[in-house]
């Protein structure tokens, strides 16, 4: 009997099958996948004597050998750390001046300058430069009156040319980070200043200005990280003049070099893969010791503002006149050249108006694909990019998954490749992966591509938010017997619905504006603008050039209003 019994109490065990864990796992699986999808081939590649598709390829250490020992590498990594640094510097300079002028002065026509001061934020590199080019170039619009007064002009196919423009793309970052930060500070430090006998230029150099070295340090190295992996600026003014920095170089041995040297290529790629995520790690590392800095308090308080007095018109004129050279003014000549058959500032344009671009652009399908193919990428990528970040963020904020945490550093791991290394990886593996070489030139693999590249983007979008939501809900959908995965769908999603949206808006123009990340995946059919951009630039077409830019820039001003109109989405506020 006493045998039955036990036999009677002893423990089952039962397994239940899991909705969430299916879930979850299915999404840890994927974002494992995507991230190692575009790495391993390059640590394949680097010891390999021929391409990796080549069936008589055999195991060398030469490519090491040979990378390490190149004149031409060793100069093009001097340029790359010149260029970097100081595109940081100033554009960091720029932000941090333009953030305390419209937040802690009174400086007249704020409201209008923090409008435009945005605009290189939105607007792709590769428009930026043409458009620049077009104003500055050495046969450029602004270039010619002045050599037309016997002055002496510049010449922005120079390093100097390259470091400003880029400065001026990457300046709205380190005015967004310095603005975040100053809304943040407790105004009380400056009056304490003040009352202590310091003259408002003094406590805004003293107090303000050292509380803001979280932001200028974060900016800086996101700047310095960015700008190493620029290459539609390099590749439109420097190439020309052969001024490479790693990506342009990257570029030219893999797809402008007979043969390509994939074998350097690889090595290469690999190695600004590891020095990138080195800085991208300080970078974490800073953002988790911010709070060291934090001055916010309980009571709400507005800022006195400085009184610029007889400085209030000079410094309106002065910040008027940065957005006017180095933003409006190319761009409204980017868009003045699409119209007209050549500009000259000696030639009235009414006379040479055409719309022979726009209908050349029109009427060559592989330009007219472009257009079409970059707006379904960004539009349903966007969307299945957003939600697919939006579920790895709830995942590693709102479950119970143990390896949520590693998932968190998947996620983030794509920030150390610049776009270009991404292109290159995912055709490699497209090519080694046996059943899926057909797919390696469709919209898809470059819809794929661009979603990888950006998931550190979507996941830090979502997150504050996810954060924002008190856990207390999640326990009372469990208790109220609802599981994860109900929760999610029920309470978190339409919670989270702004934000969402906020995120699809904000992929939608970054997937508009990429190009790297396609050019070694398109082929004809699959085209991007981007690509299409560089290949008119390329062929000298440009007038046609013009046009597919300003088509660009007025599809995303226009997402933008609309967004903003319809869905409460404010991207720069």
């Amino acid at each position: 009997m006493a045998r039955l019994e036990a036999r009677t109490d002893a423990p089952h065990i039962q397994w239940h099958f899991s909705w969430d864990r299916l879930v979850q796992w299915s999404i840890v699986v994927l974002t494992t996948l995507l991230v190692i999808f575009p790495a391993w081939p390059l640590f394949v590649q680097a010891f390999m004597d021929k391409p990796l598709y080549d069936a008589t390829k055999q195991l060398t250490f030469n490519n090491i050998a040979r990378t390490f020992t190149s004149t031409e590498l060793l100069g093009v990594v001097g340029t790359t750390a010149i260029y970097g640094v100081l595109t940081t510097v100033l554009a960091v300079a720029l932000g941090t001046m333009l953030a305390l002028l419209i937040t802690r002065t009174d400086m007249p026509g704020k409201g209008l300058v923090s409008s435009f001061v945005l605009i290189p934020f939105f607007v792709s590199p590769l428009v930026l430069a043409y458009s620049w080019d077009t104003i500055f170039g050495r046969q450029g619009y602004l270039t010619v009156v002045v050599r037309s007064f016997g002055l002496p002009t510049w010449d922005l196919l120079t390093l100097g040319g390259l470091i400003v423009v880029t400065a001026m793309f990457y300046a709205p970052n380190a005015y967004l980070q310095c603005t975040a930060s100053l809304a943040l500070s407790d105004p009380q430090l400056e009056d304490a200043a003040r009352i202590a006998g310091a003259n408002p230029f003094l406590a805004l150099w003293r107090v303000t200005v050292p509380l803001l070295r979280p932001a200028i340090t974060f900016s800086a190295l996101f700047i310095f990280v960015s700008s190493i992996e620029m290459l539609a600026i390099p590749l439109v003014l420097g190439s020309p003049v052969n001024i490479q920095i790693l990506p342009s170089y990257l570029y030219k041995i893999g797809a402008v070099g007979s043969p390509p040297d994939y074998g350097q290529l690889a090595v290469v790629s690999i190695l600004l893969v590891i020095f990138i995520a080195f800085l991208v790690a300080i970078q974490n590392r800073l953002v988790r010791q911010e709070r060291r800095f934090v001055t916010i308090g309980g009571k709400a308080t507005r800022p006195r503002l400085l009184r610029l007095g007889l400085w209030r018109i000079p410094a309106f004129a002065i910040v008027a006149l940065y957005m006017l050279i180095g933003i409006i003014f190319p761009l409204i000549g980017l868009v003045a050249k699409s119209f007209v058959v050549f500009l000259n500032p000696f030639i009235n344009p009414l006379t040479v108006f055409t719309l022979e671009h726009y209908d050349f652009l029109l009427t060559a399908q592989s330009y007219s694909n472009s257009i079409v193919n970059s707006m379904v990428i960004s539009t349903l990528g966007a969307a299945i990019g957003i939600i697919f970040m939006a579920m790895i963020a709830v995942i590693v904020y709102r479950s119970t998954f143990p390896g949520r945490q590693a998932l968190a550093y998947a996620a983030m791991f794509p920030r150390a490749f610049p776009g270009i290394i991404v292109g290159i990886g995912f055709l490699w593996a497209f090519l080694l992966i046996p059943g899926i070489a057909n797919a390696r030139n469709t919209i898809w693999a470059i819809m794929a591509a661009f979603i990888m590249r950006y998931l550190p983007l979507g996941f830090i979008a979502i997150s504050p938010s996810i954060m924002r939501v008190s856990n207390e809900l999640d326990r009372a959908a469990r208790v109220a017997g609802a599981s994860w995965f109900q929760m999610i769908r029920s309470i978190l999603a339409p919670i989270l619905f702004p934000a969402l949206m906020s995120g699809y808006v904000l992929l939608f123009i970054t997937f508009l504006k990429e190009y790297a990340s396609a050019l070694f995946l398109y082929a004809p059919g699959s085209e991007v603008i981007g690509t299409s951009l560089i290949s008119l630039g390329r062929n000298g077409d440009s007038g046609p050039m013009a046009a597919l830019a300003t088509i660009q820039t007025a599809i995303t001003f226009v997402i933008i209003l609309l967004s903003r109109r319809f869905l409460g989405v404010k991207l720069y506020e």
